[in-house]
């Protein structure tokens, strides 16, 4: 029997639940209990450093801070794992732009 991929559960406020799922190195938000979801992407590009690639909100739900949302949750993991992180994603870097907090610049690759 095959084993559930290893899935965090992070609660950001009462409408948006952010999931991390590390087998699929992405964090996604399901939208309005359908099969809508907004996506972050990650992948590991060495052993304590991932590259935050891309966030999608599906346009319907564009406006109303789920990329927000699904940053805040990227950049914890990162500091939480103890990780350093490449900014691809235009949004990540637009999120930390607007977010210095010291915990997350000393985590970024230039």
């Amino acid at each position: 029997m095959a084993q559930a991929p290893p899935m965090n559960v992070l609660e950001i406020s009462a409408h948006f639940r952010v999931e991390h799922d590390k087998n699929r190195r992405q964090f996604s938000i399901r939208l309005n209990g359908s099969h809508d979801k907004a996506v972050l992407l990650y992948d590991y590009v060495g052993k304590k450093t991932v590259d935050l690639q891309h966030t999608e909100v599906p346009e319907a739900y564009r406006g109303q801070e789920i990329a927000k949302h699904l940053a805040k949750a990227a950049m914890d993991f990162v500091v939480e794992e103890d990780l350093k992180a490449h900014l691809t994603c235009w949004y990540i870097q637009k999120f930390v732009k607007e977010n210095p907090h010291p915990h997350y610049l000393e985590r970024i690759l230039h």
